[in-house]
Protein backbone atom coordinates (compact mmCIF):
# COMPACT_ATOMS: atom_id res chain seq x y z
CA UNK A 1 0.00 0.00 0.00
CA UNK A 2 1.15 3.12 -1.34
CA UNK A 3 1.59 6.11 1.62
CA UNK A 4 -1.15 8.42 0.01
CA UNK A 5 -3.64 5.60 0.56
CA UNK A 6 -2.34 4.71 3.97
CA UNK A 7 -3.78 8.06 4.98
CA UNK A 8 -7.21 8.11 3.09
CA UNK A 9 -7.51 4.67 5.16
CA UNK A 10 -6.02 6.52 8.29
CA UNK A 11 -9.03 9.12 7.98
CA UNK A 12 -11.95 6.12 7.02
CA UNK A 13 -10.82 3.99 9.99
CA UNK A 14 -10.77 7.05 12.57
CA UNK A 15 -14.80 7.66 11.49
CA UNK A 16 -15.65 3.96 11.26
CA UNK A 17 -14.76 3.37 14.61
CA UNK A 18 -16.32 6.43 16.00
CA UNK A 19 -19.69 5.30 13.73
CA UNK A 20 -19.37 2.30 15.96
CA UNK A 21 -18.83 4.09 19.35
CA UNK A 22 -15.49 3.31 20.11
CA UNK A 23 -13.87 5.56 22.80
CA UNK A 24 -12.49 8.48 20.76
CA UNK A 25 -9.01 7.70 22.72
CA UNK A 26 -8.36 4.41 21.65
CA UNK A 27 -10.08 5.47 18.61
CA UNK A 28 -7.42 7.14 17.31
CA UNK A 29 -4.74 4.81 19.03
CA UNK A 30 -6.57 1.80 17.15
CA UNK A 31 -6.67 3.87 13.83
CA UNK A 32 -3.46 5.10 14.12
CA UNK A 33 -1.67 1.28 15.09
CA UNK A 34 -3.44 -0.23 12.61
CA UNK A 35 -2.35 1.86 9.49
CA UNK A 36 1.51 2.65 10.75
CA UNK A 37 1.60 -0.92 11.33
CA UNK A 38 0.36 -1.96 7.27
CA UNK A 39 3.36 1.24 6.46
CA UNK A 40 6.09 0.86 8.70
CA UNK A 41 5.53 -2.39 10.19
CA UNK A 42 5.14 -3.36 13.72
CA UNK A 43 8.17 -2.64 15.68
CA UNK A 44 8.39 0.95 13.50
CA UNK A 45 5.13 1.17 14.98
CA UNK A 46 5.12 0.56 18.68
CA UNK A 47 8.71 2.93 18.05
CA UNK A 48 6.90 5.85 16.80
CA UNK A 49 3.91 5.45 19.56
CA UNK A 50 6.42 5.40 22.53
CA UNK A 51 8.03 8.23 20.89
CA UNK A 52 4.31 9.95 20.33
CA UNK A 53 3.23 9.38 23.57
CA UNK A 54 6.34 10.35 25.55
CA UNK A 55 7.26 13.73 23.98
CA UNK A 56 3.55 14.44 23.44
CA UNK A 57 3.44 15.00 27.58
CA UNK A 58 6.97 15.74 28.28
CA UNK A 59 6.68 18.95 27.87
CA UNK A 60 6.43 21.10 31.07
CA UNK A 61 3.50 22.93 29.35
CA UNK A 62 1.40 19.59 30.12
CA UNK A 63 1.40 19.77 33.48
CA UNK A 64 -1.12 22.88 33.39
CA UNK A 65 -3.82 20.88 32.44
CA UNK A 66 -4.63 19.01 35.73
CA UNK A 67 -3.69 21.87 37.59
CA UNK A 68 -6.73 24.14 36.14
CA UNK A 69 -8.62 21.11 35.71
CA UNK A 70 -7.78 20.39 39.70
CA UNK A 71 -8.61 24.45 39.81
CA UNK A 72 -12.01 23.87 38.46
CA UNK A 73 -12.67 21.05 40.37
CA UNK A 74 -12.30 23.06 43.57
CA UNK A 75 -13.98 25.95 42.05
CA UNK A 76 -17.33 24.11 41.32
CA UNK A 77 -16.86 22.00 44.72
CA UNK A 78 -16.10 24.95 46.82
CA UNK A 79 -19.10 27.34 46.42
CA UNK A 80 -17.33 29.90 43.39
CA UNK A 81 -20.06 29.08 40.95
CA UNK A 82 -22.63 30.09 43.35
CA UNK A 83 -20.73 33.50 43.95
CA UNK A 84 -20.24 34.12 40.54
CA UNK A 85 -24.01 34.05 39.98
CA UNK A 86 -25.46 35.58 42.60
CA UNK A 87 -23.10 38.54 42.17
CA UNK A 88 -24.14 38.96 38.60
CA UNK A 89 -27.63 38.43 39.32
CA UNK A 90 -27.97 41.28 41.57
CA UNK A 91 -26.27 43.59 39.12
CA UNK A 92 -28.72 42.64 36.10
CA UNK A 93 -31.89 42.15 38.60
CA UNK A 94 -33.91 45.05 36.96
CA UNK A 95 -33.17 43.69 33.34
CA UNK A 96 -35.97 41.76 31.41
CA UNK A 97 -35.33 38.16 31.61
CA UNK A 98 -32.85 39.32 34.25
CA UNK A 99 -32.26 35.37 35.36
CA UNK A 100 -31.34 34.50 31.80
CA UNK A 101 -28.96 37.25 31.56
CA UNK A 102 -26.95 36.25 35.05
CA UNK A 103 -26.84 32.59 34.07
CA UNK A 104 -25.37 34.11 30.86
CA UNK A 105 -22.91 36.32 32.05
CA UNK A 106 -22.22 34.09 35.53
CA UNK A 107 -21.01 31.17 32.77
CA UNK A 108 -18.43 33.83 31.78
CA UNK A 109 -17.52 34.57 34.78
CA UNK A 110 -17.23 31.73 36.61
CA UNK A 111 -15.04 30.25 33.31
CA UNK A 112 -12.34 32.67 34.83
CA UNK A 113 -11.47 29.95 37.41
CA UNK A 114 -12.94 26.49 35.64
CA UNK A 115 -11.94 26.50 32.43
CA UNK A 116 -14.24 23.61 31.59
CA UNK A 117 -17.58 23.88 29.15
CA UNK A 118 -19.39 20.77 30.41
CA UNK A 119 -18.91 21.46 33.73
CA UNK A 120 -19.96 24.85 33.74
CA UNK A 121 -22.83 23.75 31.91
CA UNK A 122 -23.51 21.10 34.49
CA UNK A 123 -22.99 23.31 37.39
CA UNK A 124 -25.38 25.91 36.29
CA UNK A 125 -27.61 23.64 35.25
CA UNK A 126 -28.17 22.38 38.60
CA UNK A 127 -28.28 25.68 40.32
CA UNK A 128 -30.04 28.14 37.95
CA UNK A 129 -32.27 26.17 35.96
CA UNK A 130 -34.63 25.04 39.08
CA UNK A 131 -35.05 28.35 40.21
CA UNK A 132 -36.32 29.52 36.65
CA UNK A 133 -38.74 27.19 36.45
CA UNK A 134 -39.92 28.10 39.87
CA UNK A 135 -40.22 31.98 38.53
CA UNK A 136 -41.63 30.45 35.77
CA UNK A 137 -39.37 30.71 32.80
CA UNK A 138 -39.67 29.32 29.73
CA UNK A 139 -38.60 25.45 30.45
CA UNK A 140 -37.24 25.09 26.30
CA UNK A 141 -35.31 28.15 26.07
CA UNK A 142 -33.88 28.27 30.04
CA UNK A 143 -31.80 25.19 29.41
CA UNK A 144 -30.99 26.11 25.69
CA UNK A 145 -29.74 29.42 27.43
CA UNK A 146 -27.78 27.24 30.05
CA UNK A 147 -25.65 25.02 27.43
CA UNK A 148 -25.15 28.04 25.25
CA UNK A 149 -23.82 30.02 27.90
CA UNK A 150 -21.92 26.80 29.25
CA UNK A 151 -19.72 27.31 25.98
CA UNK A 152 -18.26 30.59 27.20
CA UNK A 153 -15.44 28.87 29.83
CA UNK A 154 -13.80 27.14 26.42
CA UNK A 155 -12.87 31.03 25.08
CA UNK A 156 -12.61 32.80 28.23
CA UNK A 157 -9.23 31.89 30.15
CA UNK A 158 -8.18 29.83 31.58
CA UNK A 159 -9.55 27.65 28.46
CA UNK A 160 -8.52 23.90 28.45
CA UNK A 161 -9.12 23.96 24.34
CA UNK A 162 -6.68 26.73 23.97
CA UNK A 163 -4.41 24.48 25.75
CA UNK A 164 -4.83 21.96 23.37
CA UNK A 165 -4.45 24.16 20.32
CA UNK A 166 -1.06 25.16 21.20
CA UNK A 167 0.37 22.01 21.94
CA UNK A 168 -1.05 20.77 18.37
CA UNK A 169 0.48 24.07 16.85
CA UNK A 170 3.27 25.06 18.87
CA UNK A 171 1.70 28.74 20.02
CA UNK A 172 1.64 30.83 22.58
CA UNK A 173 -0.90 29.71 25.83
CA UNK A 174 -0.40 33.05 26.99
CA UNK A 175 -0.98 34.51 24.09
CA UNK A 176 -3.97 32.66 23.06
CA UNK A 177 -5.40 33.33 26.21
CA UNK A 178 -5.62 37.18 26.12
CA UNK A 179 -6.92 36.55 22.43
CA UNK A 180 -10.00 34.51 24.21
CA UNK A 181 -11.03 37.76 26.59
CA UNK A 182 -12.75 39.97 24.18
CA UNK A 183 -14.03 37.77 22.03
CA UNK A 184 -15.70 36.19 25.18
CA UNK A 185 -17.01 39.18 26.32
CA UNK A 186 -18.02 40.14 23.05
CA UNK A 187 -20.22 36.99 22.88
CA UNK A 188 -21.80 37.19 26.59
CA UNK A 189 -23.06 40.66 25.70
CA UNK A 190 -24.34 39.24 22.62
CA UNK A 191 -26.72 36.87 24.70
CA UNK A 192 -27.84 40.03 26.97
CA UNK A 193 -29.08 41.89 24.00
CA UNK A 194 -30.39 38.64 22.41
CA UNK A 195 -32.42 37.31 25.83
CA UNK A 196 -33.55 41.29 26.11
CA UNK A 197 -34.41 41.73 22.85
CA UNK A 198 -36.50 38.15 22.66
CA UNK A 199 -38.52 38.89 26.27
CA UNK A 200 -39.70 42.10 24.95
CA UNK A 201 -41.03 40.85 22.10
CA UNK A 202 -42.35 37.50 23.88
CA UNK A 203 -43.25 38.62 27.18
CA UNK A 204 -43.86 34.94 28.16
CA UNK A 205 -41.21 33.70 27.64
CA UNK A 206 -39.79 34.94 31.36
CA UNK A 207 -42.07 36.21 34.11
CA UNK A 208 -42.38 40.24 35.06
CA UNK A 209 -39.97 41.98 36.93
CA UNK A 210 -42.44 42.53 39.74
CA UNK A 211 -42.64 39.16 39.98
CA UNK A 212 -39.31 38.57 39.91
CA UNK A 213 -38.18 40.70 42.05
CA UNK A 214 -40.74 39.32 45.15
CA UNK A 215 -39.34 35.85 44.34
CA UNK A 216 -36.14 37.26 45.15
CA UNK A 217 -34.58 37.06 48.30
CA UNK A 218 -34.43 40.36 50.21
CA UNK A 219 -30.62 41.47 49.83
CA UNK A 220 -28.77 44.70 49.11
CA UNK A 221 -27.83 44.70 45.54
CA UNK A 222 -24.07 45.88 46.46
CA UNK A 223 -23.82 43.79 49.07
CA UNK A 224 -25.05 41.09 46.85
CA UNK A 225 -23.00 42.24 44.23
CA UNK A 226 -19.97 41.79 46.58
CA UNK A 227 -19.71 38.20 46.34
CA UNK A 228 -17.61 38.48 43.15
CA UNK A 229 -14.67 39.55 44.71
CA UNK A 230 -13.29 35.97 45.17
CA UNK A 231 -13.76 35.15 41.77
CA UNK A 232 -12.15 38.57 40.50
CA UNK A 233 -8.86 38.04 43.14
CA UNK A 234 -8.62 34.41 41.89
CA UNK A 235 -8.78 35.16 38.27
CA UNK A 236 -6.49 38.26 38.53
CA UNK A 237 -4.08 36.68 40.43
CA UNK A 238 -4.13 33.72 37.85
CA UNK A 239 -3.85 35.58 34.83
CA UNK A 240 -2.50 38.97 35.72
CA UNK A 241 0.51 36.46 37.07
CA UNK A 242 0.70 34.87 33.90
CA UNK A 243 1.15 38.29 31.58
CA UNK A 244 3.29 39.74 34.00
CA UNK A 245 5.46 37.50 33.40
CA UNK A 246 5.31 36.19 37.67
CA UNK A 247 3.93 33.13 37.04
CA UNK A 248 4.61 30.26 33.74
CA UNK A 249 0.84 28.61 32.59
CA UNK A 250 1.69 25.87 34.96
CA UNK A 251 2.56 27.80 37.79
CA UNK A 252 -0.38 30.39 37.17
CA UNK A 253 -2.79 27.01 37.43
CA UNK A 254 -0.86 26.03 40.23
CA UNK A 255 -1.55 28.72 42.35
CA UNK A 256 -5.08 29.28 41.12
CA UNK A 257 -5.72 25.53 42.64
CA UNK A 258 -4.79 26.54 45.81
CA UNK A 259 -6.04 29.91 45.98
CA UNK A 260 -9.38 28.13 45.16
CA UNK A 261 -8.66 25.20 47.84
CA UNK A 262 -8.38 27.72 50.11
CA UNK A 263 -11.44 29.80 49.57
CA UNK A 264 -13.54 26.77 49.47
CA UNK A 265 -11.93 25.91 53.03
CA UNK A 266 -12.08 28.98 54.56
CA UNK A 267 -15.73 29.95 52.95
CA UNK A 268 -16.43 26.69 54.79
CA UNK A 269 -18.00 24.83 51.66
CA UNK A 270 -15.01 22.18 52.26
CA UNK A 271 -15.60 20.74 55.80
CA UNK A 272 -13.94 17.59 55.54
CA UNK A 273 -10.72 15.88 54.05
CA UNK A 274 -12.63 13.80 52.59
CA UNK A 275 -14.22 16.47 50.54
CA UNK A 276 -11.37 17.55 49.05
CA UNK A 277 -9.60 14.52 48.07
CA UNK A 278 -12.97 13.50 46.41
CA UNK A 279 -12.46 16.93 44.31
CA UNK A 280 -8.55 15.31 43.79
CA UNK A 281 -10.53 12.32 42.61
CA UNK A 282 -12.69 13.76 40.18
CA UNK A 283 -9.74 15.87 38.70
CA UNK A 284 -7.62 12.57 38.35
CA UNK A 285 -10.24 10.98 36.55
CA UNK A 286 -11.00 13.94 34.16
CA UNK A 287 -7.31 13.99 33.28
CA UNK A 288 -6.68 10.54 33.02
CA UNK A 289 -9.51 10.60 30.22
CA UNK A 290 -7.93 13.62 28.68
CA UNK A 291 -4.50 12.49 28.66
CA UNK A 292 -5.86 9.53 27.17
CA UNK A 293 -7.63 11.59 24.11
CA UNK A 294 -4.87 13.73 23.68
CA UNK A 295 -2.16 11.14 23.47
CA UNK A 296 -4.00 9.39 20.87
CA UNK A 297 -4.96 12.36 19.15
CA UNK A 298 -0.74 13.51 18.70
CA UNK A 299 -0.25 9.93 17.81
CA UNK A 300 -2.82 10.05 15.16
CA UNK A 301 -1.50 12.91 13.60
CA UNK A 302 2.07 11.60 13.68
CA UNK A 303 0.75 9.02 11.48
CA UNK A 304 -1.43 11.06 9.36
CA UNK A 305 1.95 13.38 8.73
CA UNK A 306 3.77 10.10 7.96
CA UNK A 307 1.38 9.55 5.11
CA UNK A 308 2.62 12.84 3.14
CA UNK A 309 -1.77 13.48 3.24
CA UNK A 310 -1.92 16.55 4.83
CA UNK A 311 1.11 17.90 2.90
CA UNK A 312 -0.21 16.58 -0.85
CA UNK A 313 -3.63 18.56 0.43
CA UNK A 314 -1.80 21.60 1.51
CA UNK A 315 0.03 22.16 -1.81
CA UNK A 316 -3.31 21.00 -4.04
CA UNK A 317 -5.33 23.21 -1.83
CA UNK A 318 -2.16 26.33 -2.83
CA UNK A 319 -2.32 25.97 -6.28
CA UNK A 320 -6.23 26.68 -5.97
CA UNK A 321 -6.93 29.90 -8.25
CA UNK A 322 -9.27 31.33 -5.55
CA UNK A 323 -9.04 34.18 -2.68
CA UNK A 324 -7.52 33.07 0.87
CA UNK A 325 -10.82 34.08 2.20
CA UNK A 326 -12.61 31.19 0.88
CA UNK A 327 -10.16 28.37 1.84
CA UNK A 328 -10.71 30.07 5.29
CA UNK A 329 -14.09 29.57 4.93
CA UNK A 330 -14.17 26.00 3.86
CA UNK A 331 -12.34 24.98 6.56
CA UNK A 332 -14.37 26.57 8.88
CA UNK A 333 -17.60 24.88 7.13
CA UNK A 334 -15.18 21.72 7.67
CA UNK A 335 -14.63 22.04 11.17
CA UNK A 336 -18.43 23.13 11.84
CA UNK A 337 -20.04 19.88 10.48
CA UNK A 338 -16.94 17.79 12.11
CA UNK A 339 -18.43 19.63 15.32
CA UNK A 340 -21.48 17.94 14.91
CA UNK A 341 -20.34 14.30 14.85
CA UNK A 342 -16.57 14.62 17.05
CA UNK A 343 -15.19 15.84 20.19
CA UNK A 344 -13.10 19.21 19.69
CA UNK A 345 -9.94 17.12 20.30
CA UNK A 346 -10.96 14.66 17.18
CA UNK A 347 -11.50 17.92 15.43
CA UNK A 348 -8.14 19.20 15.94
CA UNK A 349 -5.96 16.27 15.11
CA UNK A 350 -7.94 15.62 12.06
CA UNK A 351 -7.78 19.14 10.44
CA UNK A 352 -5.08 20.78 12.04
CA UNK A 353 -2.14 19.18 10.56
CA UNK A 354 -3.79 19.81 7.34
CA UNK A 355 -5.22 23.42 7.46
CA UNK A 356 -2.82 25.25 9.58
CA UNK A 357 0.57 24.83 7.59
CA UNK A 358 -1.94 25.91 4.76
CA UNK A 359 -3.45 28.86 6.49
CA UNK A 360 -0.44 30.50 7.83
CA UNK A 361 1.40 30.38 4.10
CA UNK A 362 -1.93 32.45 3.31
CA UNK A 363 -0.87 34.98 5.78
CA UNK A 364 -3.29 34.10 8.26
CA UNK A 365 -2.28 34.94 12.47
CA UNK A 366 -2.05 31.53 14.08
CA UNK A 367 -3.41 33.02 17.22
CA UNK A 368 -6.39 34.52 15.47
CA UNK A 369 -7.17 30.97 13.18
CA UNK A 370 -7.05 30.03 17.18
CA UNK A 371 -9.76 31.87 18.23
CA UNK A 372 -12.08 30.88 14.85
CA UNK A 373 -11.06 27.62 15.72
CA UNK A 374 -12.48 27.29 19.43
CA UNK A 375 -15.60 29.39 18.35
CA UNK A 376 -16.83 26.70 15.78
CA UNK A 377 -15.93 23.89 18.44
CA UNK A 378 -18.26 26.40 20.75
CA UNK A 379 -21.11 26.15 18.11
CA UNK A 380 -20.17 22.13 17.92
CA UNK A 381 -20.97 21.76 21.12
CA UNK A 382 -24.38 22.88 21.13
CA UNK A 383 -25.09 21.42 17.82
CA UNK A 384 -27.00 17.92 16.92
CA UNK A 385 -26.31 15.20 16.94
CA UNK A 386 -23.37 15.10 19.34
CA UNK A 387 -23.87 18.42 21.00
CA UNK A 388 -21.95 17.60 24.50
CA UNK A 389 -22.97 20.72 26.23
CA UNK A 390 -26.47 19.47 25.38
CA UNK A 391 -26.30 15.97 26.66
CA UNK A 392 -24.49 17.37 30.20
CA UNK A 393 -27.58 19.25 30.49
CA UNK A 394 -29.76 16.66 30.01
CA UNK A 395 -28.34 14.75 32.36
CA UNK A 396 -28.48 17.42 35.28
CA UNK A 397 -32.19 18.00 34.38
CA UNK A 398 -34.54 16.38 37.20
CA UNK A 399 -36.64 13.81 35.39
CA UNK A 400 -39.69 15.61 36.72
CA UNK A 401 -39.18 18.77 34.45
CA UNK A 402 -39.99 16.83 31.04
CA UNK A 403 -37.43 18.56 28.59
CA UNK A 404 -36.45 16.12 26.29
CA UNK A 405 -32.88 16.90 24.25
CA UNK A 406 -35.00 18.16 21.51
CA UNK A 407 -36.07 21.15 23.55
CA UNK A 408 -32.90 21.79 24.19
CA UNK A 409 -31.35 21.63 21.18
CA UNK A 410 -34.60 23.82 19.92
CA UNK A 411 -33.25 26.47 23.13
CA UNK A 412 -30.44 26.91 21.83
CA UNK A 413 -30.60 27.62 18.68
CA UNK A 414 -31.21 31.81 18.97
CA UNK A 415 -28.08 31.13 20.47
CA UNK A 416 -26.51 29.61 17.93
CA UNK A 417 -27.65 32.47 15.84
CA UNK A 418 -25.80 34.97 17.64
CA UNK A 419 -22.93 32.71 18.03
CA UNK A 420 -22.59 32.77 13.69
CA UNK A 421 -23.20 36.76 13.87
CA UNK A 422 -20.27 36.66 16.10
CA UNK A 423 -18.23 34.52 14.39
CA UNK A 424 -18.71 36.42 11.26
CA UNK A 425 -17.43 40.03 13.12
CA UNK A 426 -14.36 37.90 14.28
CA UNK A 427 -13.44 36.99 11.11
CA UNK A 428 -13.80 40.53 9.36
CA UNK A 429 -12.29 42.12 12.13
CA UNK A 430 -9.16 40.03 13.39
CA UNK A 431 -7.91 43.05 15.66
CA UNK A 432 -10.89 41.66 17.92
CA UNK A 433 -9.11 38.65 18.90
CA UNK A 434 -5.40 40.27 17.88
CA UNK A 435 -5.28 43.87 19.84
CA UNK A 436 -4.88 42.04 23.61
CA UNK A 437 -2.04 39.58 22.71
CA UNK A 438 -0.33 42.31 20.88
CA UNK A 439 -0.64 44.81 23.84
CA UNK A 440 0.24 42.21 26.59
CA UNK A 441 3.11 40.32 24.69
CA UNK A 442 4.12 42.03 21.90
Amino acid sequence: MDFLTGGVLCIGLLLILMAIGVQIGLTFLLGGIIVSVILLGFDSSITLLGQASYHSIASPTWASIPLFILMGAFASNGGLARCAYDGVYALSRRLPGSLLIATSLSCGVFGAVSGSSIATTAIFGKMALPEMNRLGYDKRLSAGCIASAGTFASMIPPSMMMIIYALFTQQSIGKLFAAGVVPGILTAGAYAILIIVMVKRRPHLAPNRKAEEEGAIAISRTREALRLWPVAVIATLVLGGMYSGWFTPTEAAAVGAVCTLGYGWLSRNFTSLGQVTGSMRESASVTAMLFLINIGALFYSRVLAVTRLPTELTMMLQTLDVPPIVILLGVLAIMFFLGMIMVPVGIYALTLPIVFPLLVSLGYDPVWFGVLALKMTEIGSITPPVGLNVFAMKGVIPPEMKISVEDIYRGCFPFILVEVCVLIVLIAFPQISLWLPNLLLG
